[in-house]
């Protein structure tokens, strides 16, 4: 479905921008009715970034693959909306002790998410570029 991938390409391109961008104190701030320094801009776009990823494992581009055909935009898409909502959640919640600060997928995700960030806007712009290669 053509919806879902326009979708997902720009919500791949918001949510990488947001995640490079975020602690830059000279950062470019683009207005689309929501500031990306938001918490809960951030969140929703988190939610809509999810969604979409896992809405382009369903509906491929053509006549490609299922699941393999977009596998790339899909999980920058739920990669970088899990990044977006779970720091929200990590701010807002007072069960996260600090001692739960060790090294799994959450902290390894949090401390890389400019590179992931970066990742994210590279695929979008390939996927929009190249859309019936298998996994981009």
């Amino acid at each position: 479905m053509i919806q879902i991938y326009f979708l997902s390409i720009f919500f791949n391109i918001l949510a990488g921008y947001a995640l490079v961008f975020e602690d830059e104190k000279n950062s470019p701030d683009i207005r689309l009715g929501f500031s990306f320094k938001d918490e809960k801009s951030r969140l929703i776009l988190g939610i809509l970034s999810m969604a979409a990823g896992f809405l382009k494992l369903l509906s491929p581009v053509g006549n490609d693959l299922v699941i393999l055909g977009d596998l790339l935009p899909a999980a920058a898409g739920a990669i970088t909306g899990f990044i977006l909502a779970y720091e929200y959640y990590r701010n807002h919640t007072s069960i996260i002790r600090e001692d739960d600060e060790k090294r799994d997928y959450k902290t390894v995700l949090l401390q890389n998410k400019k590179i992931i960030g970066i990742a994210a806007i590279i695929i979008s712009i390939l996927h929009f570029l190249f859309p019936g290669i298998l996994f981009l």
